[in-house]
């Protein structure tokens, strides 16, 4: 079998509502699908993480320029061979961001093509599912007009609790007193309720006031503090973990064994959050789990992409072990963004959703999904 194809799908598509997240304003939701194509007959999918404000079409060229003709012609088998091959004759010009997500989407479509090839789930084919099904956390509270918005994310709050989520995730990053002041009206909303809470303000901080509003917010004993500080800043990772007390996560912005390498020796953080679509696929990821198993560094991958993405970090998280073992351990949960995203749940025939406060590991073979050619071809540009 050989890879005969790669076809390229952009989509957008307008949100009549746009929102804010620490970082610009959101006004479409775009999407940088992949499609390859054996000669015999068999695709796969993958996706490249569009970030919220990143052109879908820097990934998309990148595969259509500088992957492609790496992979056309070779076994789609040979994954790891195939990863290996589009990294380093790209690392002059990539390692970083949307080449290496351009890697992902290739490398996700491949283990779809293998474990189709063996009618096995991706979960299978990477030793085997330590969990049939996932808790998800509701990722929201993202704004509609800017600050002072208090009174209606205490209201989201109260939506996400009915809609069955006990694990939600507030974006702040709108200035510390703003963020403290939404904080303390959620808390207030959800007061009584078996709700668990985590921060994410997208690096929209200094060191300064990462700390000061990491302190401010100790008494929600949030399960995790997201992107206090900037990527590149290893250090100030170190200092806000060191001076905190909640568990810090990260990591969506961070990319391959080498990028994770570093993050983790430098002692940055608690939680480790890979983007499958981003960081370097599924064969990416699998070496950012061992290497932060060895660290003692849970893994929660970051999904903020379409059903694809969705999908590929359910294979993924099924297969990853906890951190620390224990009768009762803390197990990964699945990211489940909340916000307006018709590539989501439109674009497979069977959408992935939450029941009775979980989410069901795929069974099928590959990515367990499958793509609506319609919709594929009403958002595609």
């Amino acid at each position: 079998m050989k890879i005969a194809d790669l076809k390229v799908h952009v989509l957008k598509c307008p949100l009549a509502e746009p929102f804010a997240f620490s970082q610009g304003w959101v006004r479409q939701r775009c999407a940088t699908l992949l499609e390859v194509v054996t000669d015999e007959g068999i695709v796969g999918w993958g996706e490249a993480f569009a970030q919220g404000l990143e052109p879908p079409e820097i990934a998309a060229a990148v595969i259509e320029h500088a992957l492609k003709p790496l992979v056309v012609g070779c076994s789609p088998l040979d994954t790891e061979v195939l990863w290996h091959r589009m990294y380093h004759m790209t690392r002059d010009y990539g390692r970083k961001g949307s080449v290496v997500a351009g890697i992902s989407a290739v490398d996700i479509a491949l283990w779809d093509i293998v474990g189709k090839v063996h009618g096995q789930p991706v979960h299978q084919l990477l030793g085997g599912a330590f969990r049939s099904r996932v808790q998800p956390y509701a990722t929201g509270f993202y704004r509609i007009s800017g600050q002072g918005e208090a009174t209606r994310l205490a209201e989201e709050a109260l939506t996400h609790f009915d809609a069955g989520f006990s694990l939600m995730k507030v974006k702040l990053g709108y200035g510390v007193e703003d963020d403290i002041a939404c904080m303390h009206a959620i808390g207030k909303a959800i007061q009584g309720k078996p709700v668990r809470l985590m921060v994410d303000t997208n690096h929209a901080y200094g060191r300064g006031e990462a700390l000061r509003l990491g302190r401010a917010l100790a008494e929600f004993d949030l399960r995790w503090y997201e992107e206090p500080v900037a990527p590149e800043d290893l250090q100030g990772y170190v200092e806000v973990r060191q001076k905190l007390t909640m568990p810090i996560a990260g990591g969506e912005n961070e990319h391959t064994l080498f990028g994770f390498r570093d993050l983790f020796a430098a002692g940055c953080v608690d939680v480790a959050q890979p983007d499958i679509g981003s960081c370097g696929g599924i064969t990416a990821a699998r070496h950012i789990v061992a290497l932060a198993q060895a660290h003692g560094v849970q893994v929660n991958p970051h999904v903020w992409g379409s059903a694809i993405a969705q999908a590929a970090s359910l294979q993924l998280v099924a297969a990853v072990p906890v951190a620390h073992h224990s009768l009762f351990a803390q197990e990964p949960v699945l990211e489940y963004d909340r916000s307006s995203h018709p590539f989501r749940q439109q674009l497979i025939t069977q959408p992935i959703r939450h029941v009775d406060g979980w989410v069901r590991i795929p069974q099928g073979p590959g990515l367990g999904v499958d793509v609506d050619r319609a919709v594929l071809e009403k958002y595609r540009v």
